[in-house]
């Protein structure tokens, strides 16, 4: 009697892990945010000295990078300048409340994104999310692919363009370099111009419901978005600010 043999069904292969490298000086920090993002399917590589990342994250780059600015021997800002001159590695900052100082600095050296401590690993999360589909965004668009089903379209506002997908942002055709955060605050503004949104509602947005942040944070974020849009025109007014009510998009 013939046998029917049947093949067995192909399996797909898993997506890999997104490996993230975890540089701090604060052990309790690595151990706690190393089981966060573990429990999210990472992987994790973490150090506890700049000097000694520097070496394995040049030598086999990981995903993403998150880095303390504050450490001894090689600080997070020494880190980000050597990795920036070999590598576009994404990179998020860990600093301290009141370094705002060292945000800029940082976001100057090329950070992608900052998150402050004490600080909610949920909010960790997705800042990585973000970025690493930013990351593969680009990647496709740079080979030519087609975007991604159900990739949030384009924006346009006048001659603000937002790409959500690629994390692209540009006025009046002029690249403007945007962390996570100002990105999303700036989309929120501008998905209904004219409409006043408070703080809080732009504080839940950027932060979620469930994360306290002051006033003066949000505040930080708009005036910096505005000095970043200024450098390109010096006649950018589209956000504008509404005392004890929050601010709004205007699209002309």
């Amino acid at each position: 009697m013939a046998l029917s043999l049947k093949a067995a069904p192909m399996t797909p292969n898993p997506a890999p892990q997104p490996t993230i490298a975890l540089v701090d000086d604060d052990r309790n920090i690595l151990a706690s945010v190393s089981v966060a993002l573990e429990a999210e399917g990472f992987k994790v590589r973490s150090w506890t000295d700049g000097t000694e990342a520097l070496k394995v994250l040049l030598a086999e780059p990981p995903d993403l990078a998150i880095l303390d600015i504050k450490m001894p021997r090689m600080d997070g800002m020494q880190l980000l300048e050597r990795i920036r001159a070999h590598s576009r590695l994404p990179v998020i900052f860990l600093t301290s409340k009141d370094d705002e100082v060292d945000e800029v600095m940082g976001l100057r050296l090329g950070a992608d994104d900052y998150v402050t401590k004490p600080f909610s690993q949920r909010l960790l999360v997705e800042r990585i999310r973000a970025l690493l589909r930013r990351q593969a965004a680009n990647r496709a668009a740079d080979s030519g692919e087609s975007p991604s089903a159900g990739a949030e379209p384009p924006m346009v506002r006048g001659e603000l363009s937002l790409d959500p997908e690629r994390h692209l942002c540009t006025w009046k055709g002029q690249p403007v370099t945007l962390t996570v955060t100002e990105f999303m605050l700036l989309k929120a503004l501008a998905q209904r111009p004219g409409l006043v949104k408070s703080r809080d509602q732009l504080m839940d947005l950027a932060y979620g419901e469930s994360i306290y942040v002051d006033d003066r944070t949000i505040d930080s974020h708009v005036k910096r978005l505005r000095k970043k849009f200024k450098t390109v025109d010096a006649e950018f007014t589209q956000i504008e600010t509404l005392y004890g009510l929050g601010y709004r998009y205007k699209e002309k």
